[in-house]
């Protein structure tokens, strides 16, 4: 009698910035039958080197790739987080001329928010949070970020993620993963 083979899964994990996004991956995830293993860091108090702590301190096997999911905002509005960030975004690049697991950061421009209105099609370049309170008819931002179904708020009736991306395809990128 032969012994069962043992299929090895393809594994990614995201690192997510906060609630909002983790429970937007997560779903996505489960929506999208992809074998992913989140990890969210919640970046109050530590910012952009929390993550290159908590990304150093992972293991390196058993993932195709690491994907960083952050928020541009911190760059501009929080003392020293120019300088972790840049940290971080070295530590990916030897990362990646090493020939290890692949690292790649994913910055929401400016905040995740302005990611979720880009799911609308009538969505102009308005106040995000403004946008998510009138027309997405959330009460205020945090009963938005408290909402754990938020993937499937955000790709229902006109709602698409594919509309999100193919808004994106033709905006300047602020950073590239090479």
């Amino acid at each position: 009698m032969s012994r069962k083979k043992r299929v090895l899964q393809k594994r990614f994990v995201i690192f997510c910035e906060g609630d909002t996004e983790y429970n937007y991956i997560d779903k996505m995830r489960k929506k999208q039958g992809v074998e992913l293993v989140l990890k969210p860091i919640n970046m109050h108090g530590g910012g952009y080197s929390n993550f290159l702590q908590k990304i150093k301190t992972e293991s390196q096997s058993n993932y195709l790739a690491k994907f960083i999911v952050v928020d541009a905002d911190r760059l501009a509005t929080v003392q020293g987080e120019l300088e972790a960030f840049k940290k971080l975004l070295e530590y990916c690049r030897i990362q990646n001329a090493k020939g290890n697991t692949p690292h790649f950061i994913i910055m929401d421009n400016p905040d995740f928010e302005y990611v979720a209105c880009l799911h609308s099609p009538d969505y102009h370049g308005q106040d995000s949070h403004k946008y998510i309170q009138s027309v997405l008819g959330f009460k205020n931002i945090a009963s938005f970020k408290g909402n754990t179904d938020i993937y499937n708020y955000l790709n229902s009736g006109e709602l698409s993620y594919q509309t999100m991306l193919d808004t994106l395809c033709g905006k300047e990128k602020l950073l590239f993963n090479i």
